[in-house]
């Protein structure tokens, strides 16, 4: 089994370590065995047979022809395999990153392929210059109210395909408004077999969960477990297979009882430079500036979604199957796939979590198992086009709502009620502005979150014990926004107190702090002074110290504990 994929060297082989880190396939590949290969291949086709329909599906999520579904999603299996740190993770289409996608390039394939350019050109950037940082201003309850938020807009939006509507709009609101409006006008033939497509993915995902993992003797039990848990893996493809066929019996006939995928384009993609304008209707030409203007947000918001996403999966499975990835060489990994992808018409792609899921429990030893999917995809591409003209649209939309719906977890708000009530308040703004544009919906919550470390950060835990001198106890570095804070604590429980008393401030705790802070010492300082009083500063750390030393604060004092300060102070007269 693969083990550790970032690698170390010695310091005498310095530059063969760099290359390990810039390339994690030399970690693993030299020492590839053949057991290896037969896991990799075992996964890879599994991961395979769920990747083409979600391909599929998901190319509708985003409003492209189904084709760019499949375009997508064989890129990231290469290029992952030789430059990712994760045994695991698959690269491809996603309900989220489709969602997001969907909402800025208004259903046009040149707007998706500049954006994929884009996304990973931001990425690699960001991987280059170790921005990865970044990712940590997102929190954890932003995270899960788009997720939710998501998988309520994305699931819905297939409501209309479950009962075969056309032209509804793709705005959420209005989306629910004409949906029920429009019942009555409901084509029989999708509602039927998109219910049945529901009620089989369901069944077989509740057979699969319900699998006992305890140890059985009896050689037919555990091949009755194994069917079963291969079933429930590829449904996806059983499903869309299944209602292809029925679909094509009734097509031969001359009926029409479903709303069919439609024709798409056949065989691969070509391998060409992504297009950097567009000619549209009366000859008007769309230049590049202008695209990427009119792309505006999704250039933040997509490329640190798709990241976010990927390497949130990636920590996951790598605690769980105990290996370490790197993240800057994830970022670098996903933005050149997305780069590579933008030349065979790919959109953004980021990290699966059901298919990384599956990935995994299918035994995948190396990422050589994403190649294996690749080529699934790609044989997909080459033969069979022809027949997905025939895909019921219905049945992806099953598959769609039954891949979103874990992502709907009902037990994070009664967490946040229950660890932090005030968490609560990023992932509300988050789940209820993502339904009036997504983007809006991470931006509102990550401002929020902000809003809230910044109030941390200018109100920080004071501790005062009030006696005949005032002992001040920070909880935190001093730092700009708490300025005025500790200057009002000082004053109204020091220098204005009656009668006006000396003061120590417990540093203990205390690793940083500003030019700011030190400006505002010196004047608390002087004023003390005048007052004949004294502040003395106790357990400073020497980062701390040196940086008051340097300052040449006036009257400066400083002990190596609060103890001694009183000791100190309890001598002056004009302290008690």
């Amino acid at each position: 089994m693969m083990e550790a994929l970032t690698g170390g060297s010695s310091p005498g082989l310095c530059s063969y370590g760099t290359l390990l880190t810039c390339f994690p396939i030399l970690t693993w590949l030299p020492r590839y065995k053949l057991t290896w290969l037969k896991m990799d291949l075992i996964a890879g086709l599994t991961v395979g047979l769920t990747a083409v329909p979600q391909g599929l599906a998901y190319a509708a999520v985003a409003g492209l022809p189904v084709q760019y579904g499949l375009y997508s999603g064989f890129m990231g299996g290469f290029i992952y395999c030789i430059f990712g740190t994760s045994k695991d993770i698959t690269l491809g289409p996603t309900a989220i990153m489709s969602l997001l996608v969907s909402s800025y390039i208004g259903g046009d394939p040149v707007f998706a392929v500049v954006l994929t350019l884009l996304c990973g050109v931001i990425q690699a950037g960001m991987a280059l210059l170790r921005l990865g940082f970044l990712l940590d201003f997102i929190s954890y309850p932003v995270i899960k109210g788009f997720t939710c938020a998501a998988a309520v807009t994305i699931g819905f939006g297939q409501v209309k395909n479950i009962l075969g509507l056309k032209d509804i709009p793709q705005s959420f609101f209005p989306q629910v408004y004409y949906t029920f409006q429009r019942i009555p006008e409901a084509r029989i033939g999708d509602v039927v077999l998109g219910l049945c497509c529901l009620l089989f993915l369901i069944m077989l995902t509740v057979m699969k969960n319900s699998l006992s993992s305890e140890e059985e003797t009896s050689r037919l039990v555990r091949a009755a477990r194994g069917l079963v848990w291969s079933l429930a893996t590829i449904r996806n493809a059983l499903v869309v297979i299944a209602a292809t066929a029925v679909a094509y019996s009734v097509e031969v006939t001359g009926n029409h009882f479903f709303s069919l995928t439609g024709k798409t384009a056949t065989g691969l993609p070509p391998f060409k430079a992504p297009p950097l304008s567009e000619t549209i209707a009366n000859d008007t030409v769309i230049t590049f500036s202008e695209i990427a203007k009119d792309l505006g947000g999704g250039l933040a918001v997509i490329p640190l979604m798709g990241v976010l996403e990927s390497i949130a999966i990636a920590k996951a499975f790598g605690s769980k199957n105990n290996y370490r990835i790197n993240a800057n060489q994830e970022l670098f990994a996903i933005g050149l796939t997305n780069i590579v992808g933008s030349f065979v018409s790919a959109y953004p792609v980021t990290g699966s979590f059901g298919r990384t899921a599956v990935n995994s429990q299918s035994g995948v030893c190396t990422p050589a198992g994403g190649v294996v999917t690749s080529v699934i995809v790609l044989l997909s591409l080459a033969f069979l086009m022809p027949l997905f003209y025939y895909i019921p649209k219905a049945s992806l939309a099953a598959v769609i709502i039954c891949a979103v719906s874990p992502m709907m977890d009902y037990r994070v708000p009664v967490q946040l009620w229950r660890v932090k009530k005030l968490d609560l308040l990023p992932f509300l703004v988050t789940f209820l502005m993502s339904f009036w544009e997504v983007q809006y919906g991470i931006v509102g919550g990550v401002v929020v979150s902000v809003f809230m470390l910044l109030y941390i950060m200018a109100r920080p835990k004071v501790k005062v014990s009030d006696h005949s001198i005032v002992i001040l106890e920070l909880d935190s570095g001093l730092n700009f926004p708490m300025t005025e804070h500790l200057s009002r604590l000082v004053y109204t429980h020091a220098l204005q107190a009656s009668p006006a008393r000396c003061l120590v401030l417990d540093c203990s705790h205390v690793s940083c702090i500003d030019y700011t802070v030190v400006h505002e010492l010196a004047e608390l300082l002087q004023q003390f002074e005048l007052k004949g009083l004294s502040l003395v500063f106790a357990g400073l750390k020497p980062s701390v110290l040196k940086v008051l030393l340097m300052a040449d604060l006036p009257a400066f004092r400083h002990t190596d504990s609060v103890d001694e300060a009183l000791q100190l102070l309890t001598g002056r007269s004009h302290c008690d």
